[in-house]
C-alpha cells in the first residue's frame, strides 16, 4: 500500500522530468550553430504503478526519464552520403578538366595548335612559290619545331596535372587514415559510456560528422549491431559494434581497431603506359593487401582523381596467354590481343618495362616483342626480378597491364597527342623520303620529323613496323608528344630538306613541298579520327569540353541533391530555434504544476501533522 507521504514522491518525478526537459532544450539551443548536432529530446514513460488493494487496483506512481536520445534518421544519413560522394567525385574531375580545357585554349588570347599549324603551312605554301630559296626553307623548318614544341608544352601541362592530382592522391589518403583513427577512437569512448547506460549523444553526432566528411573523400557504409552478453545471447551489454567500409565494402574501422592505407610509388621504369610521369603511387592496404583502387563503386575525391590520373578510356593492354617459355635465366609469356588499338604498333601505349597481370599473379618485364601476322605480344620475365617464375599452367589465363578505366583521363588525351604526332610526322617523312624525293644538291631526302631521346639521340625510324618489332625497335612507337622534336640535320642545314623529284627540273620545282602541304586538310593523304590533320584540335576539344561540361553538370545535380537530402535531415534532427522556445514555455508550465503538486501536499501533511488532534 503507497504511504501517506506519496503524492510528495509523485510530485518529486514531475520536477525532475520537467527539469530534464527544460535542460535539454537549453542544451539544444545552445548549440543551434553547432555543426553536426542533433537535436535531443527527453523520452517520459509513466513510473509502474503500484497495488493498492482497494477497489481501484493501482495507483499512479508519478513519471520516469527512460533516456534523452537524440533526434536522427540514419536513412537520411545514407542518402546525404551517397550524394556526397557523387558530388566529390565530379567537383574533382571538372576541377582538373577545366585546366584540361584551359590548355587547349586556341583563340585570339592564346597562341594554340590553329595558329601554329596555320604558320607552318602557310610558310610551306611560300615555300612552294620559291622552293629554292633557302630563307623560306630555313623559316618552314622554324614553324614545324614551333608545332614540335607546341606538342612538347601539351605533354608537359598535362603531365603536371597528372603529377598534381597523384600528389593529391596522397593527401586525401592521408585524410582517410586520419578520419578511421578518429572514428575507431570516438567507437571506443561511446562504447565506455553507454555501458554504463546512458547514450552518448555528442560523442554520436561527432562520428556522424566524420563520416559525413569522409563521405565526400569516398563512398562510404557504415553498420551497427549490439554486443550480447557471451554467456547470455539475449542480453544487451548497451556496448555496439561500429563498422565502416569504403571502397566497396572493404573495410575501414571495426569497434576501436581501424586499417589504414599507404601510397607506394611505382618502381623506376615501371609505368602503367608510356606518356605517365613516373612515380605514380599504387594504394595498398598497410597490412600488404590490394586496395582495389579501380573498383568502380568507389566513388568520392579518390575515385576523381584516380580516373583523372589513369582514366584510359577503357583502351589498355589485355589479352589471353598462349604460350609460355622458359629461357634459363628468363621465362617468356605471349599473349594474343583482339583489340584495334594493340594490333596496329603504332598506338601502343606499353612502356618499354614494367609490370604484367597474368592469371592473378604479378610479374616484373623488361622487354617486349610484337608479331603483327599473329597480333601476339611476347613479354621478357627476368627470374632475378620476380620471386616466382611463370609456369605453363597460366596458358588460357587473362593477362592485363594496368586497369580498365572507362574514363578519359590523362593517359587517353596523351594517347591522342601521341597517335596524332606519329600520324602526321610518319605520313611527312613518307613524302620527304619516298623515291626520287631529293634535296637541293640532288641528294635523297631525309625525315623532317624525329624523336629526341634522353641519351642526346634522335630516331631515324630505320626499322621497319611491319614484321616482327620490340620494345626498342626504331620505329614510330617510340614517338611520343613529349618527345617529337625537328631532325637536327635539317636544323644545321635547311637545303637538304626535300622540294622536288629527280623527274622535277630545276631547285625550284616543289612537287614534295606540294604532297605536304596537301597534308593540311586532305584526308587522303592523312587522316585522324576520321577527319583531317588540321581538324585534331576538334577532335581533342570536343572529347574535354563534353566531359567537362558532364562533370560540371553532374556535380551540380550531386550538390543540389545532397543540400536537399540535408535540408531533410536539418528539418529532422537540426534545432528549430522556434520549436525550443515553446518548449521553453511548456517545460516552465509542467515544472510549475510540479511545484503546485509539491506546495498541496506540504499543506496536507502540515494540517495533517500539526493540526490534527487525536
Amino acid at each position: 500500500m503507497a504511504s501517506q507521504f506519496f503524492g510528495l514522491n509523485i510530485g518529486y518525478t514531475g520536477l525532475l522530468a520537467s527539469n530534464a526537459a527544460l535542460n535539454t532544450a537549453a542544451n539544444n539551443i545552445a548549440n543551434v550553430e553547432t555543426e553536426g548536432y542533433s537535436r535531443q529530446q527527453v523520452t517520459q514513460t509513466a513510473a509502474a504503478a503500484l497495488r493498492s488493494y482497494t477497489s481501484f487496483g493501482c495507483t499512479g506512481a508519478g513519471v520516469d526519464i527512460s533516456n534523452i536520445e537524440r533526434v536522427r534518421d540514419e536513412f537520411y544519413d545514407r542518402k546525404f552520403w551517397a550524394n556526397n560522394k557523387d558530388f566529390g567525385e565530379y567537383k574533382t574531375k571538372a576541377y582538373y578538366l577545366n585546366q584540361i580545357q584551359d590548355y587547349f585554349v586556341d583563340d585570339d588570347s592564346v597562341k594554340g595548335f590553329t595558329a601554329v599549324f596555320n604558320e607552318m603551312f602557310a610558310s610551306l605554301s611560300e615555300l612552294q612559290k620559291s622552293a629554292g630559296d633557302s630563307t623560306l626553307k630555313s623559316q618552314a623548318i622554324g614553324f614545324a619545331g614551333n608545332l614540335t614544341t607546341y606538342f612538347n608544352e601539351m605533354s608537359s601541362n598535362l603531365g603536371k596535372i597528372q603529377e598534381d592530382v597523384n600528389e593529391e592522391i596522397r593527401v586525401k589518403v592521408n585524410e582517410i587514415n586520419s578520419i578511421a583513427e578518429e572514428i575507431a577512437s570516438l567507437n571506443k569512448q561511446i562504447n565506455v559510456i553507454e555501458l554504463t547506460g546512458v547514450t552518448a549523444n555528442e560523442l554520436r553526432d561527432q562520428r556522424t560528422l566524420i563520416v559525413d566528411k569522409l563521405s565526400k573523400l569516398v563512398d562510404v557504409e557504415t553498420s551497427e549491431t549490439p554486443i550480447t552478453d557471451a554467456n547470455d545471447p539475449t542480453r544487451k551489454t548497451g556496448a555496439n559494434r561500429y563498422r565502416v567500409t569504403i571502397a566497396g565494402g572493404q573495410p575501414l574501422v571495426d569497434m576501436d581497431d581501424y586499417n589504414t592505407l599507404m601510397c607506394v610509388a611505382r618502381e623506376t621504369g615501371n609505368k602503367a603506359y608510356q606518356s605517365d610521369i613516373a612515380g605514380l603511387y599504387d594504394i595498398k592496404w598497410s597490412n600488404g593487401s590490394e586496395f582495389g583502387m579501380y573498383n568502380p563503386q568507389m566513388g568520392g575525391d579518390l575515385a576523381g582523381l584516380i580516373h583523372i590520373r589513369d582514366g584510359n578510356n577503357g583502351e589498355y593492354f589485355h589479352g589471353e596467354v598462349t604460350d609460355v617459355d622458359d629461357a634459363g635465366t628468363y621465362n617468356t609469356v605471349t599473349i594474343k590481343v583482339t583489340e584495334d588499338y594493340l594490333t596496329d604498333i603504332n598506338k601502343s601505349t606499353l612502356n618499354n618495362s614494367g609490370v604484367i597481370e597474368v592469371g592473378n599473379t604479378v610479374y616484373k618485364y623488361s622487354s617486349w616483342s610484337f608479331d603483327p601476322s599473329s597480333n601476339e605480344y611476347t613479354f621478357r620475365l627476368d627470374k632475378a626480378d620476380n620471386d616466382e617464375a611463370i609456369t605453363s599452367a597460366k596458358v588460357g589465363k587473362e593477362s592485363s597491364v594496368n586497369k580498365r578505366v572507362e574514363y578519359k583521363g590523362i593517359p587517353y588525351y596523351q594517347a591522342q597527342l601521341n597517335e596524332w604526332v606519329r600520324l602526321f610526322a610518319k605520313t611527312a617523312n613518307k613524302i620527304l623520303t619516298a623515291d626520287g624525293a631529293v634535296d637541293e644538291y640532288g641528294d635523297p631526302g631525309v625525315i623532317l620529323f624525329t624523336a629526341d631521346f634522353a641519351n642526346a639521340t634522335q630516331a631515324k625510324f630505320t626499322d621497319e613496323d611491319t614484321g616482327i618489332v620490340t620494345s626498342e625497335s626504331d620505329i614510330y612507337r617510340r614517338l611520343t608528344a613529349s618527345n617529337f622534336a625537328i631532325n637536327d640535320y635539317l636544323v644545321k642545314n635547311p637545303n637538304r630538306i626535300a622540294t622536288r623529284t629527280v623527274s622535277s627540273d630545276g631547285q625550284d620545282k616543289y612537287d614534295v613541298i606540294e604532297k605536304l602541304v596537301r597534308m593540311r586538310s586532305d584526308k587522303s593523304v592523312m587522316s585522324f579520327r576520321g577527319g583531317s590533320a588540321e581538324e585534331f584540335l576538334e577532335s581533342i576539344l570536343a572529347d574535354v569540353a563534353l566531359n567537362t561540361e558532364r562533370a560540371i553538370s553532374f556535380s551540380e545535380n550531386a550538390e543540389a541533391k545532397a543540400l536537399s537530402v540535408n535540408n531533410q535531415r536539418e528539418a529532422i534532427s537540426g534545432v528549430d530555434r522556434e520549436e525550443e522556445a515553446v518548449n521553453l514555455v511548456k517545460f516552465q508550465h509542467a515544472y510549475n504544476l510540479s511545484s503546485k503538486v509539491i506546495s498541496v501536499m506540504n499543506e496536507i501533511y502540515n494540517r495533517l501533522i500539526l493540526e490534527t488532534g487525536v
